[in-house]
């Protein structure tokens, strides 16, 4: 056993894992399932001020997650967790015992207690289910992670050294620049997941993430942006940036000395003013990448439709219930189509998830008709619907949740200087800044970065503070072009469930027109 925590831990303990969990539901009467999650993380962050090195750290994240499922007359689930570290290193596969034994002993006693519920409560207690998984084709399999520089050869003072240069520049920039915040992570992650019924997928990723944060004062007052930069890579993501066909950014020097321009330029700029009624508006793709973060990823997340999370995040009004739900009906014009797909290449990709279900494509909509959700291999069966590999935790000792992997409208036909073009008096929306929206999504209130008026198809007057508010099913069904210019943004921070997990995914899409009221002062 290796004497120190790294990601190279888990192929030399792979096997041995996947004996003990094979064989455990054999050595417990009401044992039907057992499965075991390990991850293991290594990597650096680096962080700077207004031209300062703020602090530089080096760690690993070592954690492991079990799940039983036993039960008599009834099956239900039992779930253990923890975060360990290198003095766990030599006993590991007795900690995984002894967690299989707790998950079992949980399993069994909800099992007893969802069977004395069923007689003892009558009506309401015939709606507690066995929790049942549907099937999934069982692999075995490994993948690689791709990495030009490798984040284990970045010396941690180079890393702090590049951070600190960019923080430097930003504030060099322009006397407007009131304050900047630039860190950069890069990291090596490790995820082994074994079953009982013969899963055993070994999956490597690189990631990569640049975060800048700009406060600028002007004239017009003070200006606050913020972006990212991030993906499955090496420490080249933050040297170099990225150029693929549809995930492209700046190496974080310029990326961020972009963004501060921006804010200097915003403090100049007036208010946006709102509207009491619709207007034509052309929004980019990073303003549709939040946009259909919130009013796509959410509400066709399965276990939010099922309300397993009604009390603290919401619902999804694609799914009042089983009897009163969008499945099929139209809820967007026939140029909206978006999907959720973890097998390409962007912030949320995998090839299998939690559960060792391998990753696909689902499409939400297609030509406007509501089609389905991201789902678990638990929630798949409520819907007659096939595993379609959306289960992932922050790490492996939380509960998985139904999470996005990539989510994004697909592109159109249309070009998009010409979807401009042809608007005689409307409004340019560029870029993502903060949400409200609302609990079921069925409506929306999002800012945006800049906001462009558009005359006679010309871009002219930029202003400020403003966004857009619609009705979801409103503003896609006036959706009247779909632009050509597909892209991928990183969202490194969506959190869901409680305990809060934060995960990384990617959103994105192409230019769309529609109508909807601008916000603003």
């Amino acid at each position: 056993m290796p004497e120190k925590v790294s990601i190279d831990v888990i192929p030399g303990v792979r096997d041995a894992v996947f004996d003990l969990v094979s064989s455990y539901p054999k050595s417990k009467r009401f044992c039907r399932y057992a499965d075991v999650r390990i991850e293991i993380s290594e990597g650096k962050v680096a962080v700077a001020e207004n031209g300062m090195d703020k602090f530089g750290t080096e760690d690993y994240g070592f954690s492991f997650g079990v799940r039983v499922l036993a039960g008599q007359n009834v099956v239900s689930p039992g779930y253990v967790g923890e975060i360990v570290g290198t003095a766990d290193l030599p006993r590991l596969q007795e900690r995984l015992r002894e967690a299989l034994d707790s998950a079992y002993g949980r399993a069994v006693a909800n099992a007893r207690g969802k069977d004395a519920a069923r007689s003892r409560y009558g009506a309401l207690g015939s709606s507690l289910y066995d929790l049942e998984l549907a099937p999934i084709d069982v692999r075995q399999d490994e993948t690689h992670f791709q990495a030009e520089i490798d984040p284990r050869d970045v010396p941690l003072n180079d890393a702090v050294d590049y951070v600190r240069d960019v923080s430097a520049r930003v504030r060099d920039l322009n006397s407007a620049i009131a304050y900047n915040y630039v860190s950069a992570l890069t990291q090596l992650q490790r995820h082994l997941f074994v079953s009982s019924e013969g899963a055993n997928i070994q999956q490597s990723f690189a990631v990569s993430q640049g975060t800048t944060f700009i406060i600028a004062q002007g004239d017009e007052g003070h200006q606050e942006l913020y972006d990212y930069t991030g993906h499955q890579r090496g420490w080249e993501v933050i040297t170099h940036g990225v150029d693929e066909e549809f995930i492209k950014f700046q190496h974080l020097m310029d990326f961020s000395l972009e963004l501060a321009r921006d804010a200097v330029t915003l403090c100049a700029c007036k208010p946006l003013k709102a509207t009491d009624k619709d207007v034509v508006v052309v929004t980019d793709p990073h303003y549709n990448a939040l946009l259909c973060h919130e009013v796509i990823g959410h509400p066709t997340e399965l276990d939010r439709a099922l309300k397993f999370e009604t009390g603290y995040a919401g619902r999804s009004w694609l799914l009042r219930d089983m009897n009163e739900n969008q499945l099929g009906k139209r809820v967007g014009s026939d140029l909206v189509t978006a999907f959720s797909d973890p097998t390409i290449d962007g912030f949320g990709h995998y090839m299998y998830d939690d559960e060792g279900t391998p990753a696909r494509r689902v499409y939400h909509m297609e030509k406007g008709i509501f089609k389905g959700f991201s789902n678990s291999r638990q929630t798949a069966g409520f819907l007659d619907a096939e595993p379609n590999g959306h289960y992932k935790a922050t790490d492996a000792s939380l509960v998985p949740l139904i999470r996005m992997s990539n989510t994004a409208f697909t592109p159109g036909e249309d070009d998009h200087h010409d979807i401009i073009r042809d608007v005689a008096d409307g409004y340019y929306v560029v870029g993502h800044r903060i949400p409200s929206i609302a609990e079921s999504r069925e409506n929306f209130r999002i800012t945006a970065m800049k906001v462009y008026k558009i005359d006679n198809g010309e871009i002219g007057e930029m202003f400020r503070d403003g966004g857009l508010i619609s009705d979801t099913r409103d503003f896609f069904l006036n959706v009247d072009a779909m632009g050509d210019d597909f892209q991928l943004f990183s969202i490194p921070n969506c959190g869901k469930g409680q305990p809060m997990q934060t995960k990384r995914m990617s959103n994105g899409g192409p230019t769309m027109r529609s109508r909807a009221r601008l916000t603003g002062r």
